[in-house]
C-alpha cells in the first residue's frame, strides 16, 4: 500500500475521478520504484500501464518484484530507438494519454518532449519542472522550479516558472500563494545579479501581476520557512514561514534543496512538466515509489 500525507489527497482524488484510467506510457521502463509507482497507481484505479523499453530488463525486473502478473501492454525496443520518442508517438496516436518517465537520463527524456516537431509545447510557454513537497515541520505544501530544465533562467524566464508554478500550486487547491524568489541575501546588491532581478520581477508584478499569487523577493531561505528566522533579524513579512512556492535563482540551487529534502528530511513530493501539451509525470530515478505514484496523480490532475 502507497502511504503519504494527507495534503496530496485531492490530487489522487482528482486522478481517481474520471470515467476510466489513463493509458500511462512509461519511456524506459526497466526502474524497480516507476514499476512499482505506476502498478500502485493501477490498483488505486486511475492508471493503466504501457511499458515501453528493454523486454529482457523489464521481464526480470517484474518477475524479481512479483509484478508480472499484473495487467500491463508491453512494446519493446532496441537500444537504438529512443523510448520517449516512442512514446510520444503514441501519445500523438491516441493509443496512450500520459508521458512518465523511466530508466532514462534526464537529457533524453526532456530533449523529445522539447522538439518543436513533436508538437508537445503549448504557445507562448515556457516548458518547466515544478516539484511539490511536504517536508517534516512544515505545515503546508511547498512547490520548488525550475529544478530540472533552466540552468541560469533570464529575469523573463522567471517571470513565466512563477506562472506554471502558480498553475501547478491551483490544481492542488491553493488559490493565491505566497511565492518566494529566492536568493542568498533578502537585500538587492549589484554584486549578485539574481537580487536585483528578484526585486524588478515583485515591482513588475505589482504594476501589472504576472498570476494570482503574492510574491516576494529577493528572500533567503531560513526566512522563508521559519517565523522565527523573521522574528530574530528583524525582517517584517507576514509570509514568511508561510509560503506555498519557491522559485530558485538556478538549476543547482533548486536540485540541491529538492535532493537535501528527499535523502535527509525524508520528505514527500511529486513531479510535473508544466507548459507541455499533454500530460507528463517525472520522477528521477532514484526517487521514492511514493514520488512516482504522487508524480502521476499530480500530471493527470494538470491535464484539465
Amino acid at each position: 500500500m502507497i502511504s503519504y500525507p494527507q495534503e496530496f489527497n485531492s490530487i489522487v482524488e482528482n486522478a481517481k475521478s474520471y470515467n476510466r484510467p489513463w493509458r500511462v506510457a512509461v519511456a524506459g521502463s526497466d526502474n524497480e520504484n516507476i514499476l512499482k509507482g505506476v502498478f500502485a497507481a493501477q490498483e488505486a484505479g486511475f492508471a493503466e500501464p504501457i511499458l515501453i523499453g528493454s523486454f529482457k530488463k523489464t521481464r526480470a525486473m517484474l518477475d524479481a518484484l512479483g509484478l508480472a502478473d499484473k495487467k500491463y501492454d508491453f512494446y519493446p525496443v532496441t537500444d537504438n530507438t529512443s523510448p520517449v520518442q516512442y512514446a510520444i508517438e503514441m501519445i500523438r496516436a491516441g493509443s496512450a494519454d500520459v508521458l512518465m518517465r523511466g530508466n532514462v537520463q534526464t537529457r533524453d527524456f526532456l530533449l523529445p518532449i522539447l522538439n518543436k516537431a513533436n508538437h508537445l509545447v503549448k504557445d507562448d510557454r515556457l516548458v518547466t519542472q515544478v516539484n511539490v513537497m511536504k517536508i517534516p515541520n512544515y505545515d503546508r505544501l511547498i512547490a520548488i522550479s525550475d529544478v530540472t530544465l533552466l540552468i541560469e533562467p533570464t529575469l523573463e524566464e522567471r517571470e513565466k516558472v512563477i506562472q506554471n508554478m502558480v498553475e501547478v500550486l491551483l490544481k492542488f487547491g491553493i488559490k493565491t500563494p505566497n511565492i518566494a524568489l529566492l536568493s542568498l541575501v533578502e537585500k538587492p546588491s549589484f554584486h549578485m545579479k539574481d537580487t536585483v532581478e528578484a526585486q524588478t520581477i515583485v515591482m513588475r508584478h505589482k504594476d501589472e501581476p504576472l498570476a494570482d499569487c503574492r510574491l516576494y523577493g529577493p528572500i533567503s531561505y531560513d526566512l522563508i520557512l521559519s517565523k522565527e528566522a523573521a522574528r530574530l533579524k528583524h525582517y517584517d513579512c507576514d509570509a514568511c514561514g508561510e509560503f506555498d512556492g519557491i522559485v530558485v535563482p538556478n538549476l543547482l540551487a533548486g536540485n540541491l534543496i529538492c535532493k537535501c529534502w528527499d535523502s535527509q528530511l525524508n520528505a514527500f513530493g511529486c513531479g510535473v512538466i508544466a507548459g507541455t501539451t499533454i500530460p507528463i509525470a517525472i520522477s528521477g530515478r532514484s526517487e521514492t515509489v511514493e514520488h512516482a505514484f504522487l508524480s502521476l496523480a499530480a500530471s493527470i490532475a494538470m491535464a484539465d
